[in-house]
């Protein structure tokens, strides 16, 4: 007599939280944060035999070409392999979720997976594709937290969703008919939720510090706090090109000119010596702040001296990005200050040609009409 055929069991124990299991992703998520890519992917290649069906293996996978991608948003070269991966993850929840709909593992990784494809199509402009990942993904991110709410892991996603839920429609009014259709958020919730992932998550902890960075440097802008988490990333992970550059940002935003002096040449000698991450785009970037340095202290031909060493690199690269844009616009702007008039209104004629950032195109139209130093902004 053949076996008699059972129906699925419900999931009793997440994969993540296999003492193996947690010991080899968490040694490959640490290599990946610390740009040891080839590293990284090998474990992970590793766990992906050992999990075949698992949504587990893609996810992990995919983490390597999104940290390509961030490294430089705009080289889309690994677009395909990461939407590719990502789908996988989807596709393979979807059938645990057939089996068994109350299948956590099935439920988180679906929801974090359509949260970063989210996250690279809004990165990409595509604001109707990203909103529907994100309203798919928000979906699976509560229940979750909701259902398993003793593992600081599943509760990042919602400690997400509830603090920019509250805090989206604060700072932009015009979100909040968008915001209107969603459940209410919290930003205390969410601030909570995300520093227990922090202090007791086992996969996400770099993830929760980067978002509570995030937080709180553009919305509660609170430098104190902000250093606190861009200090951690900067000790546990010192060779991740894109947490050494954003402590650079922070630096500068709060008007530390020194030390955001200091940081970015470290990132151009790093650069200089080819240290993995530190690409021409990261270049662009440290070369524009240290360019803004010389002009805060009224130093114009060191300040263009820069940002003509940014538009060198920035025009020898295949795509351009909002540092080349805001690069050309400054190097108008020196000019303007050093008198020289019809240089600033070529360069300004320039900016237009190029594409938008951050306002370059208005401003380069409002000292087209008043030179910079008349019409500071």
């Amino acid at each position: 007599m053949g076996a008699a055929v059972l129906p699925a069991q419900a999931q009793t124990v997440s994969v993540l939280e296999d003492p193996a299991f947690k010991a080899e992703a968490t040694r490959g998520l640490d290599l990946l944060y610390n740009m040891e890519f080839d590293e990284a992917e090998v474990i992970f290649d590793r766990l992906a035999a050992q999990h075949p069906e698992h949504p587990v293996a893609p996810f992990l996978q995919a983490l390597v070409p999104w940290w390509q991608i961030l490294m430089d948003l705009s080289d889309t070269r690994h677009d395909d392999d990461f939407f590719d991966r990502m789908d996988e993850v989807i596709d393979r929840s979807n059938r645990l979720l057939r089996r068994d709909r109350d299948n956590l593992d099935a439920q988180f990784f679906k929801g974090a997976a359509l949260g970063f494809r989210g996250r690279l199509q809004s990165n990409r402009r595509r604001w109707l594709k990203a909103a529907l990942d994100g309203k798919r993904a928000m979906d699976y991110v509560l229940d979750v937290a909701d259902e398993s709410e003793g593992n600081a892991d599943f509760l990042f996603g919602k400690g997400i969703y509830d603090y920019y839920a509250a805090a989206v429609p604060e700072r932009y009014s015009w979100s909040k008919p968008f915001v209107a259709m969603f459940p209410s958020g919290s930003k205390s919730r969410g601030l909570a939720a995300l520093h227990r992932t922090f202090r007791e998550g086992s996969y996400l902890q770099a993830e929760a510090a980067y978002f509570l960075l995030q937080i709180y440097y553009i919305f509660e802008r609170d430098y104190t706090k902000t250093l606190q988490f861009i200090g951690w990333l900067r000790e546990n992970y010192p060779d991740n090109a894109f947490f050494h550059a954003m402590e650079g940002r922070i630096f500068s935003r709060f008007g530390d000119w020194d030390d955001s002096e200091r940081v970015f040449q470290a990132v151009m000698r790093r650069h200089a010596q080819g240290h993995t991450g530190y690409n021409d785009a990261i270049a662009e970037q440290a070369l524009y702040y240290l360019g803004r340095v010389q002009q805060m202290r009224g130093n114009h031909g060191q300040a263009l001296a820069l940002f003509y060493r940014l538009e060198q690199i920035a025009t020898a690269r295949p795509q351009q990005g909002a540092f080349e844009t805001l690069g050309r616009l400054r190097q108008g702007m020196s000019h303007d200050a050093r008198g020289e008039r019809d240089k600033a209104i070529e360069r300004y004629r320039q900016v237009l040609r190029l594409e938008d950032f951050a306002g370059a195109h208005d401003r380069a139209r409002r000292y087209m009409d008043r030179p910079y130093g008349q019409a500071r902004s």
